[in-house]
């Protein structure tokens, strides 16, 4: 399966929307989106990852450098992980957990939730 990014400006966000499987092949493409962005002026990035089927350590990798990157330059980052139940829910979420990284991110049900300043992000 390929990966495909877009990349949509909401509220002064960059919201980057992500389908498919990030793996060592298709995470450089995040990478680049993100970097690129940044090389753009934008600080404040959503990375839209609800219709990730699939994400290894590269995945993983590429989503903490991105942290770093964004905090680097003061900026913000907020990731949509659907919350839709332990056993149905994100792929991408389960992984953070299960390699106890998901508490480093600000994480939101959908992009909606994330743009809104007022509203609270998921629990980790």
């Amino acid at each position: 399966m390929t990966l495909k990014v877009t990349t949509d400006e909401q509220a002064g966000w960059a919201v980057l929307c992500v389908s498919g499987e990030m793996d060592l092949l298709t995470s450089p493409v995040v990478r680049q989106h993100v970097h690129d962005s940044v090389a753009e002026g934008r600080r404040s990035i959503v990375l839209d990852l609800s219709e990730v089927l699939f994400c290894d350590s590269s995945g993983v990798g590429v989503l903490i450098a991105t942290r770093r990157l964004i905090r680097s330059c003061q900026g913000r980052l907020r990731l949509i992980l659907p919350a839709r139940g332990a056993e149905d829910g994100s792929h991408v979420n389960r992984v953070l957990a299960a390699l106890g990284v998901r508490r480093l991110f600000e994480v939101y049900p959908d992009v909606g939730s994330a743009l809104d300043e007022e509203a609270a992000p998921l629990s980790a």
